[in-house]
């Protein structure tokens, strides 16, 4: 006769044997690793993920050109006169690195993270030449972010600090180098389409106006417009007869392979309309999108550094003392200062420019910050 187990024996019987079981699974595991049903598993559910991001991004559309609607009269080469001095590659080294930015597209859009750098007051982002966000900073905590709605397919993205407010060239640091959305939906450093070496047939005209171009900088020897599309805000490229061009402006007519250089006064008109193959090179000045933030002012921003338990001291503003005179009350660290503030550092005087914290007189990252007043004693 079969010998049965009682119904509770049963039930303790079955648990133990299960949770037996699943210890020699566990051990098998840890010590052989998944088995490869499990491994594939998850790798199929990795493929599958990239797939749908890889679709998604396909699926958006070809980038627009930033002025849609305008089609430019037809061009043909004109006579050509060499211009008198040959463009530089323009240098903004002096000025404080760009941020960094990181993002990623997620139904339908591309949210954009930009990590701070110390004593900006405001941010710009533009996709392709297209402002699509501008970020005060006033001390708020969390990300600072902003949002492309209307995202596109093998976007440049380039985000530069502003230390004022005006606008004007001086209030600009460091334009970055272009980041790329890639096919992996992500926003990343990288050249995309238009990586060193890439030579590219263009249409190359010329202008000569003066004033504050597209992306924010003075128009001068070595800043070209381009649509940016083709050749990325931020990217060097040499024009044989011209010299060294940096992406930093649009113009209307400078559509897909056409490139505008800037010459001065009868030298734009001297150039005319050129035919040239110009050649994208590396940042000749090492420049690029490496910065990182400073301790005293991390991606999750602590509130304004005026707003503490024991609030620090603030200067007053005061009459600037005149080069090579007495020397203003040195400055220190933890006092918040206002516009106008007079202060000395390391035998010079300097005046705010704009209220701050922590920003040492005369370092790079400070250079919009505190204008020098000369020596003093």
């Amino acid at each position: 006769m079969p010998h049965h187990l009682p119904r509770r024996a049963r039930l303790w019987f079955a648990t133990a044997t299960a949770a037996a079981a699943m210890a020699v699974v566990t051990l098998w595991v840890l010590s052989f690793g998944a088995p490869a049903s499990a491994n594939a598993s998850a790798n199929a559910s990795a493929g599958a993920a990239a797939a749908r991001q890889a679709a998604a991004v396909s699926s958006l559309p070809a980038c627009p050109f930033w002025a849609s609607g305008i089609t430019p009269p037809a061009r043909s080469t004109t006579p050509w006169v060499p211009p008198l001095q040959t463009a530089p590659a323009v240098d903004f080294t002096s000025r404080p690195a760009a941020p960094t930015i990181s993002g990623s597209l997620q139904n339908g859009q591309v949210t954009i993270t930009v990590a701070p750098v110390p004593n900006a007051v405001a941010y710009k982002v533009w996709r392709d030449g297209v402002d699509v966000g501008y970020i005060s900073y006033w001390g708020q905590t969390g990300p600072l972010t902003v949002t492309d709605t209307a995202p596109c397919q093998g976007a440049y993205y380039d985000v530069v600090a502003m230390y004022d407010t005006s606008n004007s060239d001086a209030s600009f640091g460091r334009l970055s180098a272009p980041y790329w959305l890639g096919a992996d939906g992500t926003i990343a450093p990288g050249a995309g389409d238009a990586a060193p070496g890439t030579q590219i047939s263009m249409m190359v005209t010329s202008y000569d106006n003066t004033g504050a171009t597209a992306s924010g900088y003075n128009a001068q020897l070595g800043v070209c417009a381009t649509d940016p599309r083709v050749i990325p805000w931020g990217t060097y490229f040499t024009v044989p007869g011209y010299g060294t061009c940096y992406a930093a402006d649009l113009g209307t007519w400078i559509q897909n392979d056409t490139v505008d250089i800037w010459l001065p006064g009868d030298q734009a008109n001297n150039w005319g309309v050129q035919t040239r193959t110009v050649t994208i090179i590396a940042d000749p000045h090492g420049g690029g999108p490496t910065p990182t933030a400073s301790p005293s002012h991390s991606t999750s921003p602590s509130p304004s550094p005026t707003a503490s338990a024991t609030p620090s001291p603030t200067a007053s503003a005061s009459p600037s003392p005149t080069s090579s005179g007495t020397c203003a009350a040195a400055w220190n660290a933890s006092t918040t200062y206002t516009t106008g503030a007079v202060v000395s550092y390391s035998g010079r005087n300097y005046t705010a420019t704009y209220g701050s914290t922590g920003a040492v007189p005369g370092a790079p990252t400070s250079w919009a910050v505190w204008t020098a007043d000369g020596a003093c004693a």
